[in-house]
């Protein structure tokens, strides 16, 4: 299959006062946010990349933009609903100060499974949509541009969670002990018999070694070589 960068935006306006933004309009990167962006999309200019998928929020936006303004080729760039940020439904807007005295703070923390944001959706609703826009943009990239092409997704902190844990096999009630940071990068290939997680949370570091496309079979015994760079 195809190899997804998983890419968080910038730190936005919200992350900066605390408050849990979700969907809400108008919520866009702070200047930190957009400087990390523009490392993130430095980091990728040496990549190929066949297309740039992005949440239809604002900050994501910029944040793939950073990112299409740095390649040489003009990547296909959509909008995908389904990478859109969690609805957190009456908890949106809030702050986290105020949200960790919810009595149902604790089950987030510990079985977000048995999740359902009041007036909102629930996190494995969250983890199955997203997951399945992974997987379908995935399918399709490859089948268009073959085994080797190499694309980005630009989401959310919790989307990206779930999309990892899902890729190292994980129960959605373990999510948590994944960090996922501003802009940072993460890399997954769907293979034939499972995924491969090739990197998490990374926000610093060479990427050229994907300029060719990641090539993998069998896992190999003691860790293997790595990949190699062009």
């Amino acid at each position: 299959m195809a190899t997804v960068i998983l890419v968080r935006h910038g730190r936005s306006t919200a992350n900066a006062s605390g408050l849990l933004a979700g969907r809400s309009a108008g919520v866009s990167l702070d200047q930190i946010g957009q400087d990390q962006a523009a490392l993130t999309g430095d980091r990728l200019a040496p990549v190929p990349l066949v297309g740039v998928v992005s949440s239809p929020l604002e900050r994501c936006q910029q944040t793939a933009q950073f990112i299409l303004d740095r390649q040489t080729g003009a990547p296909y760039s959509p909008i995908d609903l389904d990478l859109t940020e969690c609805d957190y439904g009456q908890w949106q807007g809030r702050t986290l100060s105020d949200l960790a005295t919810e009595d149902l703070w604790p089950v987030v923390q510990s079985q977000p499974s048995a999740v359902v944001f009041p007036g909102g959706e629930s996190m494995a609703a969250m983890q199955a949509r997203s997951v399945a826009a992974i997987r379908r943009h995935d399918a399709a990239f490859e089948a268009e541009h073959g085994p080797e092409a190499v694309w980005a997704a630009v989401s959310h902190g919790d989307i990206i969670k779930s999309i990892l844990a899902d890729a190292l096999g994980m129960h959605l009630d373990m999510f948590q002990r994944i960090n996922v940071g501003p802009a940072s990068i993460s890399i997954v290939r769907y293979g034939a018999n499972r995924p491969n997680v090739y990197a998490t949370n990374t926000d610093g570091g060479d990427l050229s070694w994907l300029s060719n496309g990641i090539h993998s079979g069998d896992a190999p015994v003691g860790g293997g070589a790595g990949q190699k760079t062009p």
